[in-house]
């Protein structure tokens, strides 16, 4: 016998499977649809706080870039205005500003930040080892645990997004009190403004002290040259030899003074490198990886190309500082914090951030390594300078040594003025009273809650009872291998007689004959049967019909009474043979008395034994069980039984026996030998499919030996308002087709 053939399963097939499992579909819906009612009830109202901030375009505070006559690119100042924006989202989340604002708007007594009992918290910490305890008058800032529940809470409910194509930064904040999320977000911009601030003045400051040292000292040294210049001048009163330049300067043609003016040339040059080169290595020394990126480019950051590596690598790895922040801050939002790829992302931008790290050691290196060199080639050029200055001074020519202060006295006047120029330009003091950071929009307290979203929780709800009530319905399904309809039963190609629908008229144990009822759905399923049974061979209907199951509990001895009972409504002589004689039933069903039955027929003794007549059912005899005999299956099998039906078959027009199952006892094959038809008997949802087809199977092995008499299934209990019963009849339980009052059916009887 061949199993159930794999097929796809089509919509139609997936309406049947939720219209068995209704049930479960209807309880899962109003599970979660009342979960969610329940939820949008009790949670507490939240309001969100939402604050605009614009990132404009920011500019060397020192002016370096000035300095050099140096241009970036677009690419570069899309890069870098990325990098801008990711940094300022990041500092906004940090602990610093979150713990500041807790600090400065007393966030620990509002109803968010106290505490409040978690039962995975305190299984947690009875597992994991207790820190240091802490004395309950120590301040917010000397406790540790305070600050790290306040910063778990404030983060919680803080959200920050850049605003893609944009300068542009949403900060929002949720919490119980409208007013408290709109100070919140408002002063956690302003001390974004204040430590952007701070970091600024801090970098700048540094710097600038030192270039303003080096401009004095410079400035000293131009004022020392220039009183020489007019001591000298007073002293000899000789202004040049020789003639003038188009300049009016003096013309020296000795070629002491020649090498004495290249020197003082390269002096000068050198002095110019050294100060430069100190520059960049104070810059270098802060540390600041933004002010130091914004060398990159720049002819001060091209001095060496060692510095301009640098700088060019640590301009590209802050690039990828940026884009595994913004990663990792997209992932955060959408997986857990075990999420692998997460963890690969963090570790990546705990590398990249190490290697900008390095590099700036590195770059800060590299400086002080040039800068030492400037310093060694300056006091080369100064020691040239001198030795050529000290030739020139043996020719003891007032008019030379006039000329040689004046020229230096120039050049030095002329670099000071250059730096004091540049020093200006940068605007340092404008820029440390200024942030580039402004706020659009500031936060304001908002008039509606946006948490519990009652028409989305309510939405979800019934997304997710239709959702898992759909795959609850659908595993049940898969796991349970009873049989629920007559397309089971065909697909494994067993014949099909007919369908029974569950009893409506009575209760299931009280009153089995229901034929009498008024065109019940039942009774009308057995005259059907009745007609299958007449008509399913050719030649004269079956006479002996044993009726029988796969398993006990499957309805065949009701079945049995009703079949017998149609049967007789035809003015036929039937008899019922309660051929279960381990257990049973129609006898004490029907209330009939008497101790003798088929048992003591088989046993030979016939004295007392007589058919018994069923009230009120004229022509329908019943032979009970009688007493459990020691071994039914013998007495069931033998000549005796054979004989005693042939001699039944003389008297009555119909027989039918009621058969213990197949599966548990071999009664029903023994008995199969002897009918000419076996009616196997299955239960919607009860019968498992592997259990028919093996009740058939042995029925039918057994049947080769004899005349091979017909064998068909019967679906009994089917649900009146199933897919399987509309499938079959075309029409639902409670639609049937008949009289429509009692005054026509009197009037057609």
């Amino acid at each position: 016998m061949s199993s159930i053939p794999d097929q796809d399963p089509t919509l139609r097939d997936l309406l049947r499977v939720f219209d068995r499992r209704r049930r479960i579909l209807v309880l899962a819906f109003l599970i979660f649809v009342f979960f969610a009612v329940v939820v949008c009830v009790v949670t507490t109202r939240r309001y969100t706080a939402s604050s605009t901030i614009q990132l404009q375009k920011s500019s060397d505070s020192l002016g370096l870039d000035d300095l050099m006559g140096a241009a970036s690119g677009g690419a570069s100042d899309t890069l870098s205005v990325n990098v801008d924006l990711q940094t300022q989202a990041d500092i906004l989340q940090s602990d610093t500003l979150a713990l500041k604002v807790v600090k400065e708007l007393n966030l620990e007594q509002n109803g968010d930040f106290r505490s409040h009992f978690n039962p995975f918290g305190w299984l947690m910490g009875l597992l994991s080892p207790a820190g240091p305890s802490e004395s309950t008058a120590a301040s917010f800032d000397d406790s540790p645990s305070r600050q790290r529940n306040a910063l778990a809470t404030f983060q919680g409910y803080l959200k920050v997004k850049v605003i893609a194509g944009t300068r542009l930064i949403e900060v929002d904040y949720t919490n119980q009190d409208p007013k408290v999320a709109s100070a919140v977000v408002n002063h956690l911009v302003q001390a974004l403004v204040d430590y952007s601030f701070q970091t600024k003045f801090k970098a700048t400051n540094d710097v600038s002290e030192w270039l303003e040292g080096q401009l004095g000292d410079l400035r000293k040294q131009t004022e020392d040259l220039q009183s020489k210049v007019v001591a000298l001048q007073q002293g000899s009163g000789i202004f040049g030899v020789g003639g003038t330049d188009p300049e009016g300067k003096p013309v020296i043609f000795s070629p002491v003074l020649d090498r004495l003016q290249a020197s003082t040339a390269q002096l000068s040059q050198a002095q110019m490198n050294r100060v430069l080169k100190q520059s960049v290595y104070e810059v270098a020394k802060t540390g600041n990886a933004e002010l130091i990126s914004q060398l990159s480019g720049t002819s001060m950051g091209g001095a060496s190309q060692g510095i301009t590596n640098s700088l060019t690598l640590v301009q590209s790895l802050r690039t990828q500082e940026a884009t595994l922040k913004s990663q990792v801050d997209q992932d955060s939002s959408q997986f857990g914090s075990a999420y692998p790829k997460l963890i690969e992302e963090r570790a990546a931008l705990d590398g990249v951030q190490r290697s900008i790290q390095d590099e700036i050691g590195r770059l800060s290196a590299r400086a002080k390594n040039d800068s030492e060199i400037a310093v060694r080639a300056e006091d080369g050029a100064r020691r040239t300078y001198d030795a050529d200055r000290s030739a020139a001074e043996k020719l003891n020519d007032k008019s030379i040594e006039y000329a040689i202060l004046s020229k230096e006295a120039d050049q030095s006047q002329e670099l000071y003025r250059d730096l004091l120029k540049r020093l200006k330009e940068a605007g340092i003091v404008e820029g440390l009273h200024s942030s580039n950071i402004t706020m659009v929009n500031p936060g304001r307290p908002p008039a509606k809650p946006s948490k519990p979203q009652v028409p989305l929780y309510l939405a979800l709800g019934v997304f997710l009872g239709g959702f898992f009530g759909g795959c609850t319905a659908l595993a049940v399904e898969a796991i349970d291998n009873k049989i629920q309809g007559t397309e089971e039963i065909e697909a494994m190609h067993l014949p099909m007689l007919g369908i029974v629908p569950a009893i409506e008229d009575a209760k299931r144990g009280e009153g089995p004959i229901l034929l009498d009822s008024n065109y019940s759905a039942f009774g009308e399923a057995i005259r059907s049967l009745r007609s299958t049974l007449l008509i399913s061979r050719s030649g004269r209907p079956p006479q002996v019909i044993l009726m029988t199951s796969g398993s006990p509990g499957e309805g065949k001895s009701t079945l049995t009474l009703n079949l017998a009972a149609s049967l007789a409504q035809f003015n036929k002589k039937v008899l019922i043979v309660e051929g279960d004689m381990r257990r049973p039933v129609l006898a004490r069903r029907l209330r009939i008395e008497g101790k003798n039955g088929l048992s003591v027929l088989l046993a030979g003794d016939s004295a007392d034994v007589e058919f018994k007549e069923i009230p009120n059912h004229p022509h329908l005899y019943i032979l009970p069980a009688g007493p459990v005999p020691p071994y039914p299956s013998e007495l069931l099998g033998s000549q005796r039984m054979q004989a005693l039906i042939e001699s039944w078959r003389q008297s009555f027009d119909f027989i039918l026996v009621d058969s213990p199952p197949v599966l548990p006892v071999t009664d029903a094959q023994l008995l199969e030998q002897f009918a000419d038809a076996t009616v196997l008997i299955a239960r919607s949802g009860v019968t498992p499919r592997i259990a028919l087809q093996r009740a058939y199977k042995l029925l039918q092995l057994h049947s080769k030996d004899t005349a091979k008499p017909a064998i068909g299934i019967v679906l009994n209990y089917i649900s009146l308002h199933s897919a399987a019963y509309y499938g079959y009849y075309g029409y639902y339980g409670g639609k049937k087709y008949g009289y429509d009052n009692q005054e026509d059916r009197d009037a057609n009887v």
